[in-house]
């Protein structure tokens, strides 16, 4: 099995490429270790389930709350099926190709409760089972994150097909290219702890090309589509920002001092992008909204992803609060510009900010700027390989997100008709509504 270094990126160690840890040594399992992954995983799920359904659902309008939280909901669990029939294997599966990890874990071929799978420390593992339901739930919110783009005008059947397809042409692909030791981006030396390229960019992308599809809500620029309970929105945020501690913490797969870092970078990053995006406001627009606070809480979090393992906890507030401002241009500016219909800024900020939180993790790893780099680290060296990872998986997200929404649309149709949507999804959809006079 190849010797991990701290950089390469959760799974990689994935299992590296076979679960089973074959050394002379007798592999070591650290009941701490496996509690700490317990947990983080629990957290990841509270992440989809109450976090981002609660979180998109108090930004909808009353008339598609409903709706948003069964899209979150019933994606959440039709990923999970599927990745235990075949997307592990797609992604970890032990093959060697550049792209697929082959078919080797088929219905979680060979994994029983005494497989084991290795860590960033050299003779330390945890149950295979943890580090396979840990990755489900990275690949559970992935396609959730999508639906916000396009909320309040998509069939349900559509979402339901679409994410399907999507995971498996896109997110299963991106996370082994990413995360496993054969993998095409995991060689080329990028960095990304906790999943920038492999959930944000993958994410925003395609949610923009979505927006573009689906196109504009019915009323756009002419009635009123405010969050409908910023309360609820709060509390959905807060839930995420609590969840990322699984997230981010847990892709350390070790309860010890790199998990300790991921942990205070969480803290950091995320507090230096809420202050970011509320002085912005405050100074453009004269007052600082708490939906603004909310949205830098996510930006600031979706940047140090991909940096929480490797970046000190000073430039961490540093990444998110820049990516937090460009967050905000893009929210406020580019989208009105060009008029796209990003129905929750999935790609303004999951885009944008794992953009430049992957680009950000080449800089602030250095150790000149209180990263975990070594001595001979090359800040442009890195941020050249995460320019190239990042645009790989745009490149290859844009094209086959396209080719997909185009298969859907021309099947089975993207849209609601527009008496559906005027009326709300909540009730057309699902027959029930979020709330009764």
């Amino acid at each position: 099995m190849m010797k991990l270094t701290k950089f390469s990126g959760l799974a990689a160690a994935l299992l590296a490429a076979a679960p089973a840890y074959a050394q002379d040594a007798e592999p070591v399992m650290d009941k701490g270790d496996v509690a700490w992954m317990l947990l983080a995983t629990v957290l990841v799920l509270f992440m989809i389930v109450p976090g981002l359904a609660l979180f998109y659902g108090g930004l909808v309008r009353t008339k598609n709350m409903l709706s948003v939280l069964m899209q979150c909901t019933m994606i959440a669990a039709m990923v999970m099926v599927i990745w235990v029939v075949y997307g592990y294997s797609f992604a970890f599966g032990g093959g060697t190709g550049a792209f697929w990890g082959g078919l080797g874990k088929l219905f979680l071929a060979g994994v029983t409760p005494d497989s084991m799978a290795a860590t960033f420390t050299d003779g330390v593992v945890i149950p295979e089972y943890i580090f396979i339901a840990f990755q489900m739930t990275f690949a559970a919110i992935t396609p959730a994150l999508i639906v916000g783009a396009f909320a309040e005008r998509i069939k349900f059947s559509a979402v339901m097909l679409f994410s399907a397809l999507w995971v498996t042409l896109v997110y299963f692909p991106v996370a082994h290219m990413v995360w496993d030791a054969s993998g095409l981006i995991f060689n080329m030396g990028a960095l990304d702890f906790a999943g920038g390229t492999v959930v944000h960019i993958n994410a925003g992308i395609a949610a923009l090309i979505g927006a573009l599809f689906v196109g504009p809500r019915i009323g756009l620029g002419k009635d009123m589509m405010a969050p409908h309970s910023m309360t609820l929105t709060l509390v959905g945020a807060g839930i995420l920002w609590v969840g990322w501690f699984g997230f981010n913490a847990g892709s350390n797969l070790e309860a010890n001092g790199g998990a300790a870092l991921a942990m205070i970078n969480t803290f950091t990053a995320t507090a230096g992008a809420i202050l970011a995006w509320a002085l912005l406001e405050a100074v453009l627009r004269g007052k600082a909204s708490m939906l603004g606070a909310a949205s830098g809480m996510i930006a600031g979090l979706v940047a140090v992803t991909p940096a929480a393992g490797s970046v000190g906890p000073v430039g961490a507030i540093v990444l998110g609060a820049l990516a937090s401002s460009a967050c905000y241009f893009f929210v406020a500016v580019v989208k009105n510009k060009f008029g796209y219909d990003d129905s929750l800024d999935v790609f303004g900020i999951h885009g944008i900010g794992g953009i430049l939180g992957a680009i950000g993790t080449g800089i602030f790893t250095a150790p000149g700027l209180g990263g975990t780099g070594g001595d001979d680290y090359s800040i442009a060296g890195q941020t050249w390989i995460q320019i190239e990872a990042v645009a790989i998986t745009i490149v290859w997200c844009a094209v086959v997100s396209a080719v997909l929404y185009l298969i859907v649309d021309k099947t089975i149709g993207l849209r609601v008709s527009a008496d559906d949507e005027r009326r709300g999804l909540d009730l057309t959809s699902h027959g029930e509504s979020a709330y009764h006079a």
